[in-house]
């Protein structure tokens, strides 16, 4: 049999065609094979099967506040230690005196009432338990000159409570219950192992609000009472950013452990954002002389000083409206010297700047004033004052401060 031969251009049609063809099934066949670039990566139920996928390293922020905290844990901690503080306070308002004249009674007869009805004024604050007898801690602000004081624990039940001790210096009180011995108590940590950054947790009742937590963290550490704004108060705050509202004076500010580290107090007003505590070491010494004595013995000189630098000083003397000279050097410049008091009985004037106690150099009013709260009741101080353009070297006796705002 004889065949027709086929034209090689046909032939040569015949093997692109079939090239083609064979292209076509290849890329259909690896569509197959390959997964879309739309769809997620195949998950291995078995660690062994490839590809292993490695899973991400959580934070460290997540960590801290995941499902289980350790702001729930510190809480769970302290929380049933941490109690509510209701005051009760009557106050009788006289008459204005000039009603007990007698031209005016004259008028009014005896039915005109020489005093007003008594008013009742209520108070709420916060505080914790640190001894399994009863003894709490909490503001002096709080609680003084309060007629009643009824505790609540976070269980619901109700103590009246005694005030053991006050000290308005510090700003701290210690409140007894009698609630037998199976009490929860604080853990209490030290603040002097505080540092800029670590977490702050705020625990009380502001405004109202019983067992309120919030979080923040310590901002700044020895923000002195005069920095403040409370210059007849002896203290260097904790600043944390934690809110801090009425209510929560008094409560526990903790540490990521649950521990405590300073007692919240709402003392200003006008403060947006930040808060302040009483470092919890200071509370311990004052909370153990509260329960023996009822008070703190404060030493005092009897100044009203301020920080001065000489470009202050110099500032001064070259105002022409200026009442008197300053001389330009760094110390403590005397302001006002309290009648009666250590300083004006020892000679100490206005306009005097104290430059050294006892041969150490004093650079601001802070530092005199922590110096003279660590000395001892009737120690005697070599205080140097420059006067003028004199130097006075006088010895000043410190005595007891009988009233914080003198």
């Amino acid at each position: 049999m004889r065949f027709s031969k086929v034209p090689r251009s046909i032939r040569q049609l015949t093997t692109h065609v079939f090239a083609i063809f064979l292209g076509v099934l290849l890329t259909v066949s690896t569509l197959r094979v390959l997964p879309s670039q739309a769809e997620p990566a195949p998950i291995s139920d078995k660690i062994g099967d490839a590809p292993e996928l490695i899973a991400q390293k959580q934070s460290s922020a997540a960590v801290a506040i995941g499902n289980s905290s350790f702001v729930t844990a510190a809480v769970n901690r302290v929380g049933p230690a941490v109690v509510r503080i209701d005051t009760e306070r009557t106050i009788t308002r006289r008459v204005d005196p000039f009603m007990e004249d007698p031209f005016f009674r004259r008028f009014f007869g005896d039915s005109f009432p020489q005093q007003l009805p008594s008013e009742q004024l209520r108070g709420l604050g916060s505080g914790f338990i640190i001894d399994k007898s009863g003894l709490i801690l909490t503001n002096a602000h709080v609680v003084d000159k309060a007629d009643k004081v009824t505790v609540r624990l976070k269980d619901g039940r109700n103590f009246e409570g005694k005030v053991q001790g006050i000290d308005e210096v510090t700003d701290l009180a210690v409140v007894k219950i009698n609630a037998g011995r199976d009490l929860p108590v604080a853990s209490l940590g030290s603040s002097n192992a505080v540092q800029v950054g670590d977490w702050a947790i705020a625990v009380g009742n502001p405004l109202g609000f019983d067992n309120t937590v919030t979080l923040g963290i310590v901002s700044t550490l020895k923000r002195s009472s005069a920095q403040v704004g409370i210059s007849d108060k002896r203290l260097d705050f904790i600043q944390t950013d934690a809110a801090i509202n009425p209510g929560n004076s008094g409560g526990p500010l903790l540490n990521d452990r649950g521990e405590v580290i300073g007692i919240n107090t709402a003392i200003r007003a006008d403060a947006m954002g930040i808060g302040f505590a009483i470092p919890i070491d200071k509370a311990k010494a004052i909370a153990t002389q509260l329960e023996r004595n009822g008070k703190v013995a404060h030493p005092y000189l009897g100044v009203q000083m301020v920080t001065l630098t000489p470009e202050l000083a110099k500032q001064n003397n070259t105002d022409p409206n200026s009442t008197f000279e300053i001389p330009e050097v760094n110390g403590v410049l005397v302001m006002r010297v309290v009648p009666n008091s250590p300083a004006a009985k020892a000679g100490i004037r206005r306009g005097d700047v104290i430059v050294q106690v006892d041969g150490l150099a004093i650079a601001n009013a802070e530092q005199l004033q922590n110096l003279v709260e660590n000395t001892n009741l009737g120690q005697a101080l070599q205080v140097k004052v420059q006067r003028g353009n004199q130097t006075q070297q006088l010895s000043i006796r410190t005595a007891e401060l009988q009233n914080a705002t003198s």
